[in-house]
């Protein structure tokens, strides 16, 4: 499978779902890399201006917390570069922001994809992507951010994951999608929509997920993160999910404005709340 570049470009430009965004960065398409984060950041050392990169496989993708990334022909897998000049303890956000664009943007297409805290995109309760974020610090700001994303299009997946081709297919999903559909798609952001192509090709999904991801950085930047965290949350697979910490039942009720979640401990006596940093919890799949 080939990724073509100007296919990608079209895409990007004839999509535009979002008003104001950016025009196409500088983008380096690979056919098999190691790893397309570790590659920008090479890049970026290097002194390049570019801003994107894209692999059609990678030998050695990385997840959350060092896990391999099933990385084969037929997914999509791609990395951005931007330099926010934020606090390093807004590292989290980054990534909630990033999930948040690229859900939001699948919604555009009536595609119903959730968010599973703290970085994975699920639809019909199964893995269909995930992000990794990788920052450089210094004076206590994170100077730059290298976001990785993996979609699976028309991949191998293990039993937890899915292909975004092959629940197309099962939902005989056209992409075409009236104002009604979509908004109820999209949920708090009113937006003028218009009528959507169907995604057919890696290339547009690409251009899709690129767009999705510079939204939810423009909107984080311009507003904030307490401003997306009301329609982060109506896409959250897991709220009011039960859940066990340290041996003590739960339920999920939120997440904070600084990427932690938030439990709510069931106590015969006093019920209390509290908040969990990323890796310390696993909600699993299935919802």
């Amino acid at each position: 499978m080939v990724f073509h570049q100007q296919q990608f470009a079209a895409a990007f430009t004839s999509t535009a779902l979002f008003k104001a965004l950016p025009p196409l960065p500088e983008v380096k398409i690979f056919e098999t890399l190691p790893s397309t984060n570790q590659t920008l950041w090479q890049l970026l050392d290097q002194g390049a201006t570019t801003e994107i990169v894209i692999a059609e496989q990678q030998t050695a993708g990385r997840g959350q917390w060092g896990r391999q990334w099933q990385s084969s022909l037929g997914g999509l897998y791609l990395s951005a570069a931007f330099f926010p000049n934020i606090p390093a303890a807004n590292s989290t956000p980054l990534t909630l922001c990033s999930a948040w664009g690229i859900a939001t943007a699948l919604r555009v297409y009536g595609i119903p994809a959730f968010l599973k805290w703290p970085n994975d995109l699920l639809l019909d309760g199964r893995k269909l992507g995930g992000i990794l974020t990788e920052t450089r610090i210094a004076s206590g700001q994170i100077t730059k951010a290298v976001i990785g994303i993996g979609i699976n299009w028309d991949n191998s997946v293990p039993e937890t994951g899915i292909t975004l081709k092959s629940w197309m297919e099962l939902n005989s999903l056209s992409g075409e999608r009236d104002e009604e559909t979509k908004r109820k798609n999209f949920p708090s952001l009113h937006l003028p929509l218009s009528p959507s192509p169907p995604i057919t090709s890696l290339e547009t999904l690409a251009a899709i997920t690129l767009q999705g991801l510079l939204f939810g950085y423009q909107r984080w930047s311009e507003a904030g993160i307490e401003a997306l965290l009301p329609s982060y949350l109506e896409l959250l697979s897991h709220q009011g999910c039960p859940v066990v910490v340290n041996g003590q039942s739960g339920v999920v009720v939120g997440v904070t404005s600084t990427g932690e979640l938030q439990v709510r401990l069931n106590s015969a006596t006093t019920p209390s709340e509290i908040c969990l940093k990323p890796g310390t919890i696993s909600l699993g799949y299935g919802r």
